[in-house]
């Protein structure tokens, strides 16, 4: 059974909590990839893990790079797993694949867009369906996380 997290934007932008997510991932010796839909968003991220911290950058690939199989981050816009990631996140609305291979499925969504919060009510359903394990964050004032359900 996976187990599936829905992070609830409401006080920080995807920006500034998707790279301490990652952080923690690559410290437990997790791989990852990261999915979205719009190649736009991709390469917004793709050039914020590179700046993201004055102590460094997160490593990861791109389609453009041709090293997918070696890279401990993937980003990208379709359901390929090319790394064997061991968590995926599904950022701005993405549907993934089946989340059965996978320790851990991330959806991170914005809720201040109606859509989003829409997309996010639909995978919860159909990833309690699955039978994985669903848990729900919502963000607090202080930007940390609060289960909610």
């Amino acid at each position: 059974m996976t187990e599936v997290l829905f992070y609830h934007l409401s006080e920080k932008r995807l920006e500034d909590v998707l790279p301490g997510l990652l952080k923690k991932c690559l410290e437990r010796d997790w791989s990852v990839v990261v999915q979205a839909v719009s190649e736009e968003r991709m390469q917004a991220l793709d050039t914020h893990l590179w700046s993201w911290s004055d102590d460094g950058f997160l490593p990861h690939g791109f389609v453009r790079d041709g090293t997918e199989a070696i890279q401990p981050i993937w980003l990208t816009c379709e359901s390929d797993n090319p790394n064997n990631a061991a968590v995926r996140f599904m950022v701005e609305g993405a549907e993934p694949p089946d989340l059965s291979p996978y320790i851990r499925g991330i959806y991170i969504f914005d809720g201040h867009n109606t859509d989003d919060i829409a997309q996010a009510r639909k995978r919860w359903k159909i990833e309690k369906e699955a039978g994985h394990e669903v848990t729900y964050w919502q963000q607090n004032p202080r930007g940390g996380w609060d289960k909610k359900a």
